[in-house]
C-alpha cells in the first residue's frame, strides 16, 4: 500500500502528550474532528516510559484501521516504542 493511500484511510489520529497531561491537545482535538477525524488524547501515566508505552499500546489495540500516531517532546519517545507495534 503506498503512502498516500494509506494516508487516505486513516480516520483516527492518537496524541500523545509531553511530560504534562493530555489536555494540552485540547484546542487541537476540535480541529481534527472538524475535519472529520477521531482525535484521542492518551493520558499516560508518566510513571515510567514502560508505562507510557503500554498506555498508548492499550489505546491503539481499540482502534479500528490505520492510526496517525503524533508525539510532542516526551511523547515522541513514548511513541518512538510503542508505534513500533503492528
Amino acid at each position: 500500500m503506498s503512502g498516500t493511500t494509506q494516508m487516505a484511510e486513516i480516520k483516527t489520529v492518537v496524541l500523545v502528550h509531553r511530560a504534562s497531561d493530555g489536555s494540552c491537545y485540547a484546542k487541537v482535538i476540535p480541529l481534527l474532528t472538524a475535519k472529520g477525524l477521531k482525535a484521542i488524547a492518551v493520558q499516560n501515566p508518566l510513571s515510567s516510559l514502560a508505562d507510557d508505552v503500554k498506555a498508548v499500546k492499550r489505546t491503539l489495540s481499540q482502534q479500528e484501521g490505520p492510526v496517525l500516531l503524533v508525539g510532542h517532546s516526551w511523547g515522541g519517545a513514548v511513541i518512538t516504542e510503542a508505534g513500533n507495534d503492528a
